[in-house]
């Protein structure tokens, strides 16, 4: 329970403020914790940057998984759902861009750790496109551009708060779909 509260109050704070501007006084305060709670649970920040990197990691594939599958049987579907879901998680009233690649903005020089975070977690993404592409018998580049229309999109709403680039990629993606029938 103190942990959930106390990576509920980070990742809110972190993901809303950038990590290195919210101190543990303040996740203290957001979470309800004592001081002495948190630095029990998490002795140090690192410690709960990787926390709340891991558990959004695993809800943001697992939300992304279920759309996709959502979507129906139709494998060339499947693929233009991750850019439904995109836009989706785009309209979000919190959202602030991806959490990976702005880890990897703030930390990803002096910190290994989230550097490797933010490679993990774009591999896997980049694998889970690459197994909807092997599913509708595309070539096996085609994940890879699928791949950089979606960071693309990704950094752009980020930047412009702004859904569209989603609707934008997808277009790209239907495009890059129909030159393989």
């Amino acid at each position: 329970m103190a942990q959930t509260q106390l990576l509920d109050a980070a990742e809110e704070l972190f993901y809303g403020r950038g990590i290195q501007s919210v101190g543990m006084d303040d996740i203290r305060s957001a979470s309800g914790l004592s001081l002495k709670r948190v630095y029990q649970l998490f002795p140090a920040k690192d410690q709960l940057v990787v926390a709340y990197l891991d558990r959004r990691d695993i809800r943001w594939r697992g939300r992304l998984t279920d759309h996709v599958l959502a979507s129906g049987t139709d494998p060339r579907q499947r693929i233009l759902a991750v850019f439904d879901w995109l836009g989706q998680w785009f309209a979000e009233p919190d959202f602030r861009g991806c959490a990976w690649i702005n880890c990897y903005g703030e930390l990803g020089a002096v910190s290994e750790q989230v550097a490797e975070l933010a490679r993990t977690h774009k591999s896997a993404f980049r694998g889970y496109l690459g197994t909807l592409v092997a599913d509708a018998g595309l070539p096996e580049d085609t994940a890879e551009h699928l791949y950089l229309l979606a960071e693309g999109a990704m950094v752009t709403a980020g930047i412009f708060g702004t859904p569209a680039s989603a609707d934008h990629a997808r277009t790209a993606a239907a495009a890059l779909l129909s030159a393989h029938p």
